[in-house]
């Protein structure tokens, strides 16, 4: 094969990023660029899919062309992916026909939901899902723009999550990956990945969804409208891609069943490798990206997006200190931590200030501080924060224990790799090895190396473990475990007994 390069591309919730490997694998150029969310009402939230999804590719695939010297017609092959699942109508010409309604973290369609539950029955669904419907599936969220803005449903020619859109923009091919497909637009296509009529029948048309193949597929080729737009080279193969948790999970290692990510980035999204299904109504579960293997998945719905808030509102000085030249807010709020002991003086912290995915599935549910005391600071209050993330996490390794499904290595990824104290805490807390990889970019590298795949440098995913390299470990203290345990029994119970009041709040 002619030397060359390849380049993945992946959009976040608040940051897209960029790279281009050589065929070692090595980076040789990088590029992000941040962009915002829109929360219009309480459980909605948005992104504009031409400004920011789009925007942020071509911006991306210029910038990383031009740092790395590359003649376009260098690149073999791009990847991409993007946060998933959401949910885009688009018209024949790939235009957004209204904002992108974005994953799990949006929760309009509840009375969808409750709609479908009742029309296909508690026992179907189970079945169909492992456990009752939730914020994360596309299917209540099609039917909320069905029914909520029918002027848009009926110009929509097809409903897209963000790696469909993207494709779709650089190739003119409506196509969705198999490990996303399945998963989120359940029970819209069969087994095969063909849209199913029957099961369409309420929610679509089955024309309106996009083909199904595989993540390492290729989709198409760059057009010549997307070549000027994004300085790629015309005809440039694309890959079918997936979501960013799916890509984040490759390129952390995560190759053979009892691997498993955890990915802290604005939110915690967990994938882990399994040899079945196992279904459990507080996980999700479906096939995995690496062919005749299935995952547990699972998502909160803050972490980032929690210490950003604490920087914001509770740490504003040092948020404005930093804004005028002074160091950076976080570093100084995890200074402060440094001396706050396990358990943070007995402060619990329920993180659901945008309610929560698993293991809780209730969007309604509110955040709490617990244990209050005059003694506390705003050390005290963020130290228990990125505790209750590490509670939360913890809290899926029991139910993982419960079905006695294997774990071999924990691999942690994601902007929260940056914070080694809290890596720490959540090694603590779980009594298991966190091991971070070497290249800690994320998922826009899973979607190099998938890009590579695709044209078969690589001739599967084995041969990626040859070439993914280690980074830090951290492991747990076991003194500190046994403290946590206590705390982490309460937090488990804080919800359960709280969230009918929380319930009660308008």
């Amino acid at each position: 094969m002619n030397k060359g390069y390849f380049m993945g591309i992946d959009t976040g919730t608040f940051e897209s990023k960029g790279v281009i490997i050589d065929q070692n694998c090595n980076i040789i150029a990088q590029y992000a660029t941040k962009h915002g969310m829109e929360n219009p009402k309480p459980n909605y939230f948005e992104h504009d899919a031409e400004a920011v999804w789009w925007h942020d590719f071509c911006e991306i695939s210029n910038e990383l062309l031009k740092k790395s010297g590359l003649n376009n017609g260098e690149i073999l092959a791009v990847g991409a992916s993007a946060l998933g699942a959401d949910c885009l109508p688009v018209d024949e010409e790939c235009r957004p026909l209204r904002k992108a309604i974005l994953y799990g973290i949006d929760a309009r369609a509840t009375e969808e939901m409750k709609w479908l539950t009742e029309y296909w029955g508690e026992e179907q669904i189970k079945k169909w899902f492992g456990r009752p419907l939730g914020s994360s599936d596309v299917m209540p969220k099609i039917l909320w723009i069905k029914n909520n803005e029918p002027e848009v449903y009926e110009k929509t020619y097809k409903f897209l999550t963000g790696s469909s859109y993207i494709t779709a923009k650089l190739t003119d091919e409506y196509v969705v990956d198999r490990f996303l497909g399945l998963a989120s637009f359940n029970p819209l296509y069969d087994k095969n990945g063909i849209p199913n009529p029957e099961t369409c029948k309420p929610i679509c048309r089955p024309d309106q969804l996009a083909a199904v193949k595989n993540t390492v597929e290729l989709a198409g080729v760059v057009t010549a409208k997307a070549a000027k737009e994004t300085g790629l080279k015309e005809g440039t193969p694309v890959i079918v891609g997936t979501d960013d948790s799916g890509a984040e999970a490759i390129s952390t290692g995560v190759l053979e069943v009892g691997d498993m990510m955890i990915q802290l980035g604005s939110t915690v999204y967990m994938i882990l490798c399994t040899k079945n299904l196992v279904d459990d109504d507080r996980i999700w579960r479906e096939e995995f990206i690496i062919p005749g293997t299935f995952d547990i998945s699972a998502g909160t719905n803050t972490a980032g997006t929690l210490t950003r808030w604490y920087r914001d509102e509770v740490f504003v000085d040092y948020a404005e200190a930093e804004k005028q030249g002074g160091e950076n807010a976080y570093q100084k709020m995890m200074a402060e931590i440094e001396e706050i002991p396990v358990g943070s003086d007995s402060l619990i912290t329920l993180p659901y200030l945008a309610g929560e995915r698993t293991p809780i599935n209730d969007p309604f549910a509110k955040g709490m501080i617990f244990g209050l005391t005059m003694t506390h600071t705003r050390a005290h209050l963020y130290k228990s924060a990125l505790e209750s993330i590490a509670y939360s996490i913890n809290s899926h390794f029991e139910i993982f224990d419960e079905h006695k499904v294997p774990i071999n290595k924990v691999l942690a990824v994601g902007g929260g790799t940056k914070n080694p104290t809290w890596l720490q805490i959540i090694a603590d807390v779980t009594g298991l090895e966190i091991q971070t990889a070497g290249v800690t970019v994320g998922a826009s590298f899973g979607d190099a190396l998938m890009a590579a795949m695709s044209i078969n440098f690589f001739e599967s995913f084995g041969d990626l473990a040859k070439i993914i390299k280690k980074g830090d470990v951290y492991r747990p203290n076991l003194e500190n475990h046994e403290k946590y345990k206590e705390y982490q029994k309460i937090f488990n119970e804080l919800y359960e007994n709280n969230k009918e009041l929380m319930h009660r709040l308008p």
